[in-house]
């Protein structure tokens, strides 16, 4: 049977054929879909969980493959970074099970803060990484990395990329291998599941005898494969760059590296020895054209592509014939599309993050900012967050701009779900060292901005089970926070006045929550506001809320020519942030519900 999958559905039909029974992760684009592919479709058979952030499910995935049942953790290019604090020991204790993380990168940073190469990973943690190309690959190495992870005793990543995260391809579907028996015991092996320094230091050599006999694996691999054709141009590429190059390269022959680490030295060496001029095309950082050189073999690379950004196939063209690999190729003809509009990123119609951000603009202060929707309150017309790094960073920046001595009271913003994540050591930290500073936690009960999945502020967990749900406030009271307020998002006089108490707290952390309902959550949009011509006055104070349902009408003001505004009813979700800062009345809440596509 065949089916056309994105490879994130691929993973997650790949996770079921494998024969997982535990999966977990963290969302964050371009990964999110594999987890929720394995809720929706897979629940019979597969337990499915958002943990709180990536390390603890890689401890979780961790814990199960110990027990005996198979494991896979899920998270986008940053989220390694916050679970290889795990991922590390397991190479030394090894399991019991098979267990793959699955990591998906974002070359060109379309959803990111950074463009990080996870492949260095590999290397750094001694881990074996496959690299797929397509769906069916994607598939098929989520399989074989569980196969390969209890025949070698370790983890195994498997490295996808958006393109093929968000991309379909045919995929031929199996059956689910049969269910391996549940050991009746959980094991009591202490000198090899205890990574005391006694006991990892003999696992140290037992790694390295490991990799060798995983290279010896890499020469004679399926997964490795070399496709001849002209010899006068020879390409060692993986995975999406793969498929790029043989469009770009149709007649070259070429070495396709399934096993990114280890790699196949006698292979590698046998490939280039038969071709003129090798080249390898990679994205981002020249991880395999460095191991390559440092075989002896000559080889260009990086000195053609560049290391940065998505080398897609016009771009390899591009370098390609810059470099006289190929003929020129007739221009193509530039279509001109005349001045189309452009469309600025805003907080949506009804966002509760809009009356907060508006406060804080007006106020002036300084605001270390997190990952998050409310991210958006950094550009126009708020410019209100004036830093962003990682999640929960905001709030250990608030601390450090005190002990800095900055003489302005500053501001954090973070959201329910990063709060969870990564922001409760942060507080934490400010309580016990005395810290002074304002924490807006920005609760729109979802974790909103990578597609609204569940975390433990809520009543429900990702495979729809009914669940305790945390209160935030009596979270931070517990923290020892003395000053806590809980706000209504969508009152701009509520939201400011608290915001001016908490700032003028002088008794260690402030925490502000703002609590409003992601309008994609409620899904309960009230009638739709409208403006009275007679009473506007062209002010634009009602466009500083910065609402994409708040727009110039044609009309102007005689007394300031300026043109007034009107709200389209059809945007509008009636949250009445607008009506609240217009100081003449001009704006008022109909009757009825515009009928919405």
């Amino acid at each position: 049977m065949k089916a056309l999958l994105t490879g994130n559905e691929a993973i997650a039909r790949g996770a079921f054929e494998g024969g997982v029974k535990v999966a977990c992760g963290y969302p964050g684009t371009p990964s999110s879909e594999i987890l929720e592919t394995v809720a929706r479709e897979y629940k019979e058979t597969i337990y499915a969980e958002w943990s709180v952030n990536e390390k603890v499910a890689m401890d979780v995935a961790a814990g199960a493959a110990y027990s005996g049942v198979r494991s896979m953790v899920t998270t986008k290019l940053v989220g390694m970074n916050v679970l290889s604090d795990s991922l590390f020991y397991l190479p030394y204790t090894g399991l019991e099970a098979g267990l793959v993380v699955v990591v998906c990168d974002d070359t060109g940073m379309f959803s990111s803060q950074n463009e990080q190469d996870n492949r260095w990973y590999s290397i750094l943690g001694k881990v074996p990484m496959l690299e797929p190309s397509d769906s069916q690959e994607c598939k098929d190495m989520v399989v074989m990395a569980l196969q390969l992870s209890e025949k070698f005793d370790t983890p195994f990543i498997v490295r996808s990329e958006m393109r093929i995260a968000h991309s379909k391809s045919e995929v031929i579907l199996k059956e689910r291998i049969p269910e391996i028996p549940l050991p009746k015991k959980f094991p009591r092996d202490i000198e090899k599941y205890n990574c005391n320094a006694v006991f990892a230091r003999k696992k140290r050599p037992i790694i390295q005898k490991r990799f060798q006999e995983l290279r010896e694996f890499a020469e004679t691999s399926d997964l490795n494969k070399i496709i001849w054709q002209d010899t006068e141009l020879g390409i060692i590429s993986s995975g999406i760059v793969y498929e790029y190059a043989r469009e770009v390269f149709p007649r070259a022959s070429f070495l396709k590296l399934g096993m990114i680490h280890p790699l196949p030295e006698r292979l590698i060496r046998d490939f280039s020895s038969r071709i003129e001029n090798l080249l390898v095309i990679e994205q981002l950082d020249p991880f395999l054209e460095t191991q390559i050189k440092a075989m002896g073999i000559k080889a260009r690379g990086k000195d053609i592509f560049p290391p940065y950004d998505e080398i897609l196939p016009e771009k390899m063209r591009e370098c390609a014939e810059k470099a006289g690999l190929i003929e020129p190729s007739p221009k193509k003809k530039v279509i001109d599309l005349g001045n189309l509009p452009t469309r600025a990123a805003v907080f949506c119609p009804g966002c509760p993050h809009r009356a907060t951000f508006y406060a804080l603009a007006k106020l002036k202060v300084p605001v270390t900012g997190d990952i998050g929707c409310y991210n958006l309150g950094s550009l126009p017309p708020f410019n209100a967050q004036h830093t962003m790094g990682s999640m929960g960073s905001s709030v250990g920046q608030l601390h450090g701009v005190y002990v800095s001595g900055s003489p302005e009271r500053a501001v954090a913003t973070i959201g329910d779900s990063t709060f969870f994540h990564a922001g409760m050591p942060p507080l934490v930290n400010m309580v016990h060292n005395r810290s002074k500073g304002v924490v807006i936690i920005m609760d729109n009960s979802t974790t909103a901005m990578t597609g609204h999945q569940d975390h433990p502020g809520m009543d429900q967990t990702l495979m729809g089970e009914p669940t305790e749900k945390i209160d935030i406030h009596r979270l931070v009271e517990a923290m020892n926070v003395k000053l806590v307020r809980s706000v209504n998002a969508f009152d701009v006089r509520e939201v400011e006045r608290t915001l001016k108490e908490c700032l003028a707290w002088d008794d260690g952390p402030a925490v502000m929550i703002t609590k409003g309902e992601c309008i994609f959550v409620s899904r309960r949009p009230k009638p739709a506001y409208a403006v009275d011509p007679e009473k506007c006055i062209a002010c634009e104070t009602c466009l500083k809320v910065g609402c994409p349902a708040v727009v110039k009408s044609e009309e102007i003001y005689s007394k300031n020519k300026r043109k007034k505004t009107r709200i389209d009813p059809v945007l509008c979700n009636g949250c009445g942030v607008c009506s609240q800062v217009c100081p003449t009345g001009a704006i008022f809440q109909t009757k009825k519900l515009e009928a919405k596509e």
